[in-house]
């Protein structure tokens, strides 16, 4: 309160004999030592307007400026919102420090400051805030998800904040979760087998470890909650990584071992769920793909599509775009998916297919058959 008082009385001085900056390079210097943020960027802003010739503060909210003098201004404001986010960040005020680096848009500098913030009891909300469900950093997000709230609320997450994110995203958090899951079941199964057969399991897989003891899960019995398993791997499908995909694999093994009451359906095209989830995932692991295509084209051809929409014909797409049959993924797209029908975004786009091939031209096609001009605009321009 002291030195404050003492601003009071000298900052009248610092104007009349160093002028208007001096006054404020001295009130922002005294913000930053306080810790004052939100006042520190109004200082900025004020030194921001007065270096471009401003008066330091906006009378009026309506202000006309010419439009290189409002570049400049929003170059300062940006700035300053840098300054006050990164020091409210460190200082571990995390909502607060997000809302002024949010206009920044530099989520890398955000993630950096806040691996070094110990993350407590009353922070980790506001961490989860901005990790996940602001996409600052999906991976520690979701990996503190994990470890704080647990795996079912970790799930309820991955439907409400993640599964409405980028693929990318979708994958870094699945891969987290089945690599956690599948370390905590497998750690379960062979404990409960040791407590069984009195000696350790030699066994290093789900599908191992119940092959030989095939009777094991058949009186209704499981070693972790059966929907958390559903769940994770229906998540799973996004995962392009050999580790991921094994893990997935491993864990439709186990799941086709439950008890029936446990063998929860899926929605179309995974209605038979393990099974057919363990076909998607053989064939992304390069095992099984003739058949899994034909599997999924059967589906294609089969499921209801006023009930369940294109989700069949987008798997079916996706699928042998994974597995490298783009210019049949293509062709699928055209014989398959109806022009006016709204795509739930499983499978990749004409215009991404087309990218992937680095040819244009059987695009320029089918739209000229659909007579979608704006598609086959976009693809005659990338034919160059």
């Amino acid at each position: 309160m002291g030195d404050s008082q003492q601003l009071f009385d000298q900052l009248p001085t610092l104007r009349d004999q160093q002028g208007a900056t001096a006054v404020l390079d001295r009130l922002i210097s005294f913000f930053e030592t306080e810790n004052r943020f939100h006042e520190l960027f109004e200082a900025l802003k004020m030194r921001s307007r007065l270096n471009l010739g401003l008066p330091p503060a906006q009378m009026e909210s309506g202000e006309k400026l010419p439009e290189s003098v409002e570049l400049e201004l929003e170059r300062g404001l940006i700035d300053a919102c840098r300054q006050v986010g990164t020091g409210l960040l460190k200082n571990g005020r995390i909502r607060e420090g997000w809302m002024y680096m949010r206009p920044v848009g530099d989520k890398s500098l955000a993630a950096d400051i806040m691996r070094s913030v110990e993350v407590t009891d009353d922070n980790v909300d506001e961490f989860l805030e901005v990790l996940v469900h602001e996409g600052v950093d999906i991976s520690r997000g979701y990996e503190l998800a994990l470890t704080r709230m647990g795996t079912c609320n970790s799930i309820t997450l991955f439907e409400s904040a993640i599964a409405g994110r980028s693929r990318a995203d979708q994958k870094t958090a699945a891969g987290i979760l089945v690599r956690h899951l599948h370390g905590e079941l497998l750690a379960n199964l062979k404990y409960d087998i040791a407590r069984r057969e009195g000696q350790d399991p030699t066994e290093n897989s789900l599908e191992e470890l119940l092959k030989s003891r095939p009777d094991l899960l058949r009186d209704g019995s499981y070693h972790l909650d059966t929907t958390h398993l559903s769940s994770t791997v229906r998540f799973s499908r996004v995962l392009d990584d050999a580790e991921g995909l094994t893990k997935a694999l491993d864990l439709t093994a186990y799941g086709r071992h439950l008890h029936p009451q446990f063998q929860y359906p899926g929605e179309e095209p995974f209605l038979d769920f393990y099974p057919a989830s363990a076909i998607f995932f053989r064939a992304l692991l390069g095992q099984g793909v003739d058949a899994s295509v034909r599997y999924f084209t059967q589906k294609a051809d089969s499921v209801d599509r006023a009930q369940y929409g294109t989700a069949a014909v987008e798997v079916l797409i996706d699928l042998l775009a994974r597995v490298g049959r783009v210019e049949s993924a293509l062709e699928e797209m055209a014989k398959r998916m109806p022009q006016d029908a709204r795509p739930i975004g499983i499978a990749p786009t004409m215009l991404q297919l087309s990218h992937r091939l680095g040819n244009y031209n059987r695009m320029q096609e089918i739209c000229h058959q659909r007579q979608d001009l704006l598609g086959f605009t976009a693809a005659l321009l990338q034919n160059g």
